[in-house]
């Protein structure tokens, strides 16, 4: 397990990331998300020793990191470092040499991972002449190559057409389930949602929200949908709740008040049919909003 405690950095007179402390588990999807200035990079880079830390710590099976340990971490950072005009497949295999691999597992493991990326005929190329987003698979693809103790990955979604979306889902599942702590931020919060198992959630430098999903969906309002065979505006006069939206036979409402649902139902079926009446799990992007705000 990869444990973040108390994390922080300041620039100057700036905090970029105040006293962040989250968990990492083996095996687990773990998505961090927040705004642009969050903090999401700075903490990232601090994991990997690319920055320095002003308080706080790293952890890693329950001793402080090394070195040793972060350069066997597969790390993808927001800026790409790969070299534009070298060949695909010899950077890989540099690269993975340089993490501990021989270079025929190198080779071979590469060619694979270029394969299920549609990239296997463009191994020869050099990096220049690909399009952004495959440039942006072959980056993924080093830093899984090298088969790392744990991955930390900044926007590695970034400019990938739906097909390698769902191949790189796959790549990073399948490293989960041999145990490896995966940690990937990401703006695309809907993707997010889909993929993790738990989620962390920064503001201004400091964690808002950690959890899995069910679990922060539980933190939030309860929301009710109530769908009749008439109008719905008389929601508006009901105690104890707040009517987040009405189109016409159609509501939207949030309780406020022990016991207001049972009202609202009691009030809609003496008025007539019910077609529906039914709980809301809100999504991933109404409790970022709410917890971020």
């Amino acid at each position: 397990m990869l444990e973040i405690k108390g994390l922080t950095r300041r620039f100057g007179d700036t905090t970029a990331v105040d006293g962040v402390s989250f968990d990492v588990r083996d095996g687990i999807l773990t998505g961090f998300v927040g705004g642009n200035g969050a903090g999401k990079t700075t903490t990232m880079r601090m994991v990997m020793g690319v920055l320095g830390i002003d308080g706080g710590e790293v952890r890693w099976r329950g001793r402080p990191v090394t070195a040793q340990d972060q350069r066997r971490f597969g790390y993808m950072p927001e800026e790409r470092g790969l070299y534009p005009k070298q060949r695909v497949l010899d950077q890989l295999v540099y690269l993975a040499q340089l993490k501990g691999m021989e270079a025929a597992a190198a080779r071979s493991a590469a060619q694979e991972h270029l394969e299920r990326f549609g990239l296997d005929g463009r191994a020869g190329d050099r990096l220049q002449e690909l399009s952004l987003g495959n440039q942006q698979k072959v980056q993924v693809v080093a830093a899984l190559l090298h088969r790392p103790t744990a991955l930390i990955l900044d926007e590695p979604f970034s400019g990938l057409d739906p097909t390698a979306v769902d191949s790189m889902a796959d790549m990073l599942r399948q490293h989960a389930s041999t145990g490896v702590p995966v940690l990937f931020s990401s703006h695309q919060l809907d993707l997010v949602e889909r993929l993790c198992d738990r989620l962390v959630i920064l503001s201004r430098g400091r964690v808002v929200a950690s959890g899995g999903a069910d679990e922060l969906r539980s933190r939030g309002p309860v929301r009710y949908r109530l769908t009749l065979d008439r109008d719905a505006g008389w929601v508006r006069e009901v105690r104890g709740i707040h009517v987040v939206d009405v189109d016409g036979r159609t509501a939207l409402v949030e309780v406020l008040e022990e016991g207001a649902e049972q009202a609202v139902l009691r009030e809609a079926a003496g008025r007539g049919a019910v077609h529906e009446f039914a709980p809301v799990r809100p999504a991933l992007a109404d409790i970022y909003r709410e917890v971020a705000a």
